[in-house]
């Protein structure tokens, strides 16, 4: 039996729908090769947590007329609780997974994307990592000189890494 870490940051069903063939439909093509067992390591999304641009540059300049540093606005969005999102959308991959006839399991990370699969792959062994995401993260320069986590994890992982990304192509990344 094949076993899959499959990292998500975004909604994997439409992440299906702009892909083709999308991760669902991947796997669904491995489990009829060979039955397959898929954790789903679901994201936290960070950024949600942080206070916007704009309150970021009133807290700076804030400080600016005090003598003490300001204190920049930390507090979560009172809206959006991103647990309860990283959770629901590991429930409903894993429903659409078994439905597919993989065994599936899940965790929820609030770790950075790198960090995240270096610890799950340090603790369990996988054959494949399969990274569906919305997008890849970094700075274009980033992804220009290879530096993002997207190109950190495939200088790590090579040809067992899968991407799924919204991008332009409609391939997968190997």
């Amino acid at each position: 039996m094949r076993r899959y870490l499959l990292v998500l940051d975004t909604d994997l069903l439409a992440l299906d729908e702009k892909r083709d063939p999308g991760p669902i439909s991947y796997l669904a093509g491995q489990q009829a090769r060979e039955p397959c067992e898929v954790v789903v390591l679901s994201l936290v999304d960070t950024r949600q947590t942080r206070g916007s641009t704009l309150e970021l540059l009133l807290g700076g300049a804030t400080s600016h007329a005090i003598s003490a540093p300001a204190k920049f606005p930390t507090a979560p969005r009172p809206d959006h609780d991103v647990d309860a999102a990283a959770e629901h959308r590991m429930n409903l991959t894993i429903r659409h997974l078994t439905a597919i006839g993989c065994q599936a399991s899940g965790l929820i990370s609030d770790e950075d994307l790198v960090k995240a699969v270096n610890t799950e792959t340090r603790n369990h062994d996988y054959d494949e990592v399969i990274l569906a995401a919305g997008s890849h993260e970094g700075s274009w320069l980033a992804r220009t000189l290879h530096l993002d986590p997207v190109h950190h994890l495939q200088r790590r992982w090579g040809k067992q890494l899968t991407v799924f990304t919204t991008g332009p192509d409609n391939q997968p990344d190997h």
